[in-house]
This record gives structure tokens, sequence and C-alpha cells, in this order.
């Protein structure tokens, strides 16, 4: 996500690092090859115009202490308005009105409307709230059946619409069912379209009158570029939008949606889907966007990924185990395997590193990363309990049945065996208190990443 955009700006700093001073020479040839890197990312022109005219305004006016070179000072120049134009704060879902409180999704087709309710429904659910996801799209009955898939795996209820109905019908039905049953709040789903038609907007109006939502959500898929912006300020200016929804920023998207949105329709960016999984929606945070554009990584965010996904009594059972110089074995290797892929995997992480340890990783795929963990996975579930204790014991005809088992050569559960021989070495070298050794020992080793 954003790679291109990230290292068109990063060479521009780089460019005036060099400089002694702010010229409005030197910064017309910065601001220049700005304005390339943002068109390049699909940036909306009339954004790209203000967004160039604000920092080149703030750049020559800039007082650089002696203390800081103006690199760092176009950094947080450029930082400072990056985070503007994506909203300045972050902005929450407004839930505070007596329930059931209703979100209303609107988007057109394919934009991931219904896989991003789904989405909200199990974060919802993590702050205890009882949801009711609904869904109104009869013109694609598998709209409906994939909403109702989603919250039979979410464990959440789902409003028994079906293809014979009425929109309007089923908002009705649908409030007096969440009322009865107590539900805090109605995920609402309506029709997409291939591209905006006056039947579309006429239906949708008549649910947000019916409905009353607090929140109305528009969903885009970032990979629309321009075409995205085009699309929310057409469903902006039929309806009171509250909020925009980025989907799909895991893809191949330049970048340009997220930093046009907000400019050009004047409502915020509250979630960004980064993978199709359910846990793949985040809250979007302006400043941490205009980080990662930027190279820094979103080392908060990592955090807070960890916080949420990692099993901390797990964690703190191996610390102990280690520390108490017992064994590591494979058992738990696969259970830090399993602790990084709550994380998102490998891609998922390094998405949100600073750009220079991201670089230091560029040799390995993210993709090919996360098939290596899974891999490994594979082959540790192939063998029996004995060898997963005492992995000396694997001998040619256990190699032999375990590469079978878990569909892989016998090179490949050898370069496993190899790893976790290194591994262990490693876990020694920290039960013995060798921190220094342990984090020169993990450099390149990571499992996947050779």
């Amino acid at each position: 996500m954003l790679e291109n955009l990230t290292d068109r700006l990063q060479s521009v700093i780089k460019t005036i690092r060099g400089q002694s001073r702010f010229t409005e020479e030197n910064i017309s040839d910065a601001m220049r090859e700005v304005r390339m890197a943002l068109i390049e990312a699909d940036v909306a022109i009339p954004v790209v115009k203000y967004f160039i005219d604000k920092v080149k305004q703030k750049a020559l006016g800039a007082e650089v202490l002696s203390s800081i070179s103006p690199g760092q000072a176009i950094i947080k120049i450029v930082q400072d308005e990056l985070t503007d134009l994506m909203g300045s704060e972050r902005s929450s879902l407004d839930l505070a009105a007596r329930p059931p409180v209703v979100i209303l999704m609107a988007g057109l087709q394919g934009s991931g409307k219904t896989t991003t309710a789904g989405k909200l429904a199990k974060i919802l659910t993590e702050e205890k709230k009882k949801i009711l996801l609904v869904s109104a799209d009869v013109y694609r009955p598998a709209a409906i059946d994939q909403l109702k898939t989603l919250a039979s795996d979410l464990k959440v209820d789902c409003f028994n619409s079906s293809a014979k109905d009425k929109p309007n019908d089923i908002a009705k039905d649908a409030l007096k069912f969440a009322s009865k049953n107590f539900h805090d709040v109605i995920i609402f789903d309506t029709a997409g379209r291939l591209g905006i038609d006056e039947a579309m907007m006429t239906e949708i109006k008549l649910l947000h009158k019916t409905l009353s939502p607090v929140e109305t959500l528009f969903v885009v898929d970032a990979m629309q570029g321009q075409d995205a912006v085009n699309t929310a300020k057409a469903f902006g200016d039929a309806l009171p939008l509250t909020g925009i929804v980025l989907t799909k920023l895991d893809g191949d998207s330049r970048g340009g949606a997220a930093l046009s949105v907000k400019h050009v329709t004047g409502k915020p960016i509250k979630f960004v889907g980064i993978s199709e999984k359910p846990n793949g929606l985040e809250p979007f945070y302006p400043e941490r966007m205009a980080s990662r554009i930027l190279g820094m990584g979103d080392i908060v965010g990592l955090v807070e990924d960890a916080q949420k996904n990692v099993d901390q009594k797990e964690a703190e059972k191996l610390a102990q185990k280690v520390k108490s110089g017992k064994s590591f074995d494979l058992d738990d290797f696969k259970a830090q395997i399993g602790q990084m892929k709550k994380m998102g995997g490998v891609g998922a992480m390094m998405d949100k590193m600073p750009s220079q340890i991201s670089a230091a990783a560029a040799k390995m795929n993210p993709e090919d990363g996360d098939k290596s963990l899974a891999q490994i996975e594979a082959i540790i579930n192939s063998m029996t309990l004995l060898e997963r204790k005492k992995p000396e014991v694997i001998k040619a005809k256990r190699k032999i049945r375990i590469a079978s088992g878990s569909g892989v050569t016998v090179q490949d559960v050898n370069k496993l065996l190899k790893q976790f021989e290194e591994m262990q070495k490693m876990m020694k070298m920290f039960s013995k208190g060798g921190i220094g050794k342990l984090m020169r020992g993990l450099s390149g080793r990571f499992p996947g990443m050779q």
C-alpha cells in the first residue's frame, strides 16, 4: 500500500536534506516532485494544488531552528499537512442515542459493503453491543445469503430478509424486530449498483428517511482512485453522510482516495479495510497514516495490534519457560506463529514498520512469508507429540512420513528443523541472560524471512 508515493516523498526529503537552508528555488523544485508523486498516486488534482500551496507557503515562511535541518523541517511540514488533509484527528462512531441505533451502509456494488458490515459487527460486538445485521440488497440474493453466513460465523443476529421483500418494508420490520429483541445497534446493508443511477438514489433516500440512522457510512474501494472520490461526492450530495470507509487498502491502491476523499467530501474517514479477514477493519488515524506515507511506520498501531490479538497468558507462560531454562519445543514454535497470524501475518506487520526496517526485509515478499508460516504449521501438525517435544528423534523415515503428511518435500522438513535448532539455541542464550547475543542471533533468522 502507498509504496510508490512513500518512495517518491522520501526521495524529495533526501534532496532537501542536502540543502543548508530553504530558498524559493529549492522549495519549488521539491514541490514539483511532490506534485508529480501525488498525481501518480491518483490524488484529485484540486487536492494536489491545495496541498502543494499549503506546504510551499509554510516552508517559505518557516524559521528553521539551528538545531534542526531543512530536511527535518520539511518532514514536519509535510506530515502536518498530510494529517490535516486526511482529517487531523480520529473520528469515531457516534452511537450515543436511544437504542436500537442504526448504521446505514451505502456504496456501489463490489465496494465491500457486505463484508465491511460484518467486520463492523465484530468490532461492536467486542464493545459488548448486541448487533442486528440486516440486508436490503434484494437485487442480488447472494448478498443476503452472504450476510447471513457472516452473521453465523460472527455469532451475531441477522434479520431474515429475502429477495421477495421490498427494501423499505425490510427497514420497517427490522426496526420493530430490533426493538422487540433489545438490540443495541442495527447495521443496515443496502443494495449497490455498478454505477450511480436515479433509482438507486431514490431508494436509499427513502431508506434513510425510514431508518433515521445516526451513522450513514459510505463504503468505497480505495483501488478506484479518483473515481472513488467522485462517487463519494455524488453520494454525499444525495445523503447526509457522517463518514467514509475505505476498503482494500491492502491491495494495489496508490493512495489517492485516502488523501482526497476527506478534502473533497468534507466527511471524515472513519475506518479502513486492510484485509479480507473478519478483523481486517481498523479505525482510521490521519496522523498515523501520514507517518506511514512518509515511511515512518505506525508503531503505535503495531503495539495496539499486539495488545489486542496476542494471548498475553501464553506469551508470559513462554517467557517463564525460557527463563527457567526449560527446552523451547516445536509446540512453542507453532504457538509463536499462531500469535503472528493473529496480528495479520507478515504483510500486515511489515506494513506498519518504519521504512528502514521494511527495506531490510525487502528481499522477502510478505505473501511468501505468510505462505512459509502456513507451511511450518502444516509440517509441525504432521508430527507426533514425541517428535514435537524431541525433534532429535526425527530421522530419515520420520522425515519422509512428515513430508508426505504435510504436502511438502523432505528438504522443507530439514529446513524447518534447521530453523528451529537455531531458534532453540537463541532461546538458551536468552535463558542465560545473553540478551546482546540473542539480538545479534535473531538478525536475518526469523522463520520465512531468509
